[in-house]
């Protein structure tokens, strides 16, 4: 068995390695594969292969990412897809793949790998040395103006921009340089991710609108008794002056979709109303490369991160 690098030519090996590993569980194609790893605005992937007798039997994919604290860039890593073939489970392909994509990681100048591991598979993690960060924060808040209205049907997601792509370019400035006089880490925003990362996206879709100094993005998740109305992204010029219209637009959607509950990234906690911020997110867990986190124990501390629930979302 050998362990390389994949390229492009590799990609239907790998979906079909997919496949067969994953069944129906999540959906995979090549466009989605594409989008993942190749269109990402953060740069391609690290993909690695096991491969036996000119077969593809395992495969890893960390997908590039970017974090920010103050002027400091972070290049770093999420770890996501990963299948390992039905017919050679148990000879330690995840383990290996992963591990050797963390030396890959290390050696271009990755500084962390982040992901947010299910109960089965956390474990394994610690054991190659990710660290708990902590459970994600999430704001909940009921949704009065819907909470009894049972939608028919399925809406249509919408994206409604009354914005010029150079002027959401000066609202994600705006918003990057305010987030930055914080000593926090956030993902710094732009028009090109913003538009890869809710509008492109061929695995789910989103409601989006943008108008004068505001840019905002959600989706539904359909629960066993309820709907929720998930705000996956909130990026506001000016803070204060566009609240009162962040809330109009909730609402807006809540009635559209007719949702039961709204949740949110804490920092949208001002919108005012019953509300509350609890620890209901996944478990974040960070693997330090060329971090030393020693020194940095900040970054290893979920509270340190300003985040939307859109940059931590499993996609």
């Amino acid at each position: 068995m050998i362990i390389r690098k994949a390229n492009e030519g590799d990609v239907p090996q790998i979906i079909k390695v997919l496949k067969k590993s994953l069944g129906d569980e999540l959906p995979v194609s090549e466009q989605i594969w594409r989008y993942k790893h190749y269109d990402n605005p953060f740069g391609p992937s690290i993909v690695l292969i096991a491969e036996e007798n000119y077969d593809i039997v395992g495969v890893r994919a960390f997908m590039r990412w970017e974090w920010k604290m103050g002027n400091a860039f972070f290049h770093t890593y999420r770890a996501v897809d990963t299948a390992t073939s039905p017919d050679h489970r148990g000879k330690g392909i995840f383990k290996k793949l992963t591990l050797k994509a963390v030396e890959v990681a290390k050696e271009v100048g990755g500084d962390f790998i982040f992901n947010t591991p299910n109960d089965q598979s956390r474990p394994g993690y610690l054991k190659m040395g990710w660290e708990r960060s902590g459970k994600i924060k999430v704001g909940i808040t009921p949704s009065w103006i819907s909470f009894w209205k049972l939608q028919s049907g399925n809406p249509e997601y919408i994206i409604s921009h009354k914005t010029s792509k150079e002027e959401l370019g000066a609202i994600c400035d705006n918003w990057n340089s305010a987030l930055a006089s914080n000593s926090r880490l956030f993902t710094p925003k732009s028009p090109e991710y913003l538009i890869w990362r809710f509008e492109k996206n061929p695995l789910q879709k989103y409601e989006v609108f943008s108008e004068d100094g505001i840019y905002m993005a959600a989706s539904v998740k359909k629960r066993r008794n309820f709907k929720e109305l998930r705000i996956v992204e909130s990026i506001f010029e000016n803070r204060e002056n566009n609240l009162r219209k962040a809330g109009k637009i909730i609402k807006k959607w809540s009635s559209k979709f007719g949702v039961q509950v709204i949740s949110f990234s804490p920092e949208l906690k001002q919108l005012g109303g019953p509300s509350f911020v609890g620890s209901f997110g996944p478990i974040l867990t960070l693997r330090d490369l060329n971090l030393q986190i020693s020194g940095n124990q900040n970054l290893a501390n979920v509270e340190q991160w300003s985040y939307s629930l859109g940059d931590l979302e499993l996609f």
